[in-house]
C-alpha cells in the first residue's frame, strides 16, 4: 500500500473513531441492602459535551456538582398504574419536570456538607478504553427536612416521593443553576424518616471501539 493511501486510511480510522457516555443508577437502603431502582438513565448529550469540551479546556465550570431530585415524572391512577414522562435530554435549558430537593456532590466544594457520604470517584484500570464517574449521594435519616415520619405515603405528589433524578454541572458562580448532564426517571420512591437511601449514579465514557457495559 502507498504512503499516501496508508495516510487516507489513517484518517479515515480516526475520523470514525469517538466517545460513547452511558449512565446507571442504583437507589438502595445502605443498611437493609434493599434495592428500589436499578436502571440507566438518559445522557443530555448536547450539555454533555459542552462539560467535557470545558473542563478539557480547563475553563472551571460544568463539571459534575449536585444530584437533583424531583417528583414530576409520573402520575399514578387510581388503580395503581404509573405512567411515566420520557427523560428531559434536548435542549441546552433541560430541566427536572419538578425540581423539589438537590444536593452537593462535588467533594472538592466548600458547598458540600458531608463530602464523605457524596462524593465522586473517578474509576479506571489501566488498559480498558472506559472510565467511570461514580457519584454517590445519601439521604440520611433527617433530609429532607419535612418528609413524613413512615415510608407509607398515599400521596405520590409528596415533595419528597422522588421518581426522577438528574446530574447537574457547575455554572461558575452560582448553586443549583448549571445545565442538566443527566436524567432518569424511574417509579415512585418515598424518602421519610425511618429510611436510609443512597444512590450510586455511575457515568461511563469510552471509546467507540470497544463498547462495554455498565
Amino acid at each position: 500500500m502507498s504512503q499516501k493511501k496508508e495516510d487516507i486510511k489513517l484518517s479515515q480510522t480516526n475520523e470514525n473513531s469517538g466517545v460513547h457516555i452511558e449512565g446507571h443508577i442504583k437507589i438502595f437502603d445502605p443498611e437493609s441492602k434493599k434495592v428500589y431502582v436499578n436502571k440507566r438513565n438518559a445522557i443530555h448529550f448536547e450539555n454533555m459535551s459542552e462539560a467535557l469540551a470545558t473542563t478539557l479546556a480547563n475553563k472551571g465550570s460544568s463539571f459534575v456538582h449536585e444530584m437533583h431530585f424531583g417528583n414530576g415524572g409520573t402520575s399514578v391512577d387510581p388503580t395503581g398504574v404509573v405512567s411515566y414522562l420520557p427523560a428531559n435530554s434536548t435542549g441546552s435549558g433541560a430541566d427536572l419536570y419538578n425540581k423539589t430537593y438537590y444536593k452537593v456532590v462535588d467533594d472538592t466544594s466548600s458547598l458540600n456538607l458531608d463530602p464523605s457520604r457524596n462524593r465522586i470517584e473517578v474509576r479506571h484500570t489501566p488498559g480498558l478504553v472506559y472510565t467511570d464517574i461514580l457519584v454517590s449521594c445519601l439521604l440520611d435519616y433527617g433530609e429532607p427536612s419535612g418528609q413524613q415520619a413512615f415510608d407509607n405515603t398515599t400521596n405520590f405528589d409528596d415533595d419528597f416521593v422522588f421518581d426522577e433524578l438528574g446530574l447537574k454541572g457547575w455554572n461558575g458562580s452560582t448553586v443549583a443553576a448549571g445545565k442538566l448532564l443527566t436524567h432518569v426517571v424511574f417509579h415512585p420512591v418515598q424518602k421519610s424518616l425511618n429510611r436510609l437511601i443512597q444512590i450510586d449514579y455511575t457515568v461511563r465514557i469510552q471509546t467507540l471501539t470497544n463498547l462495554g457495559t455498565v
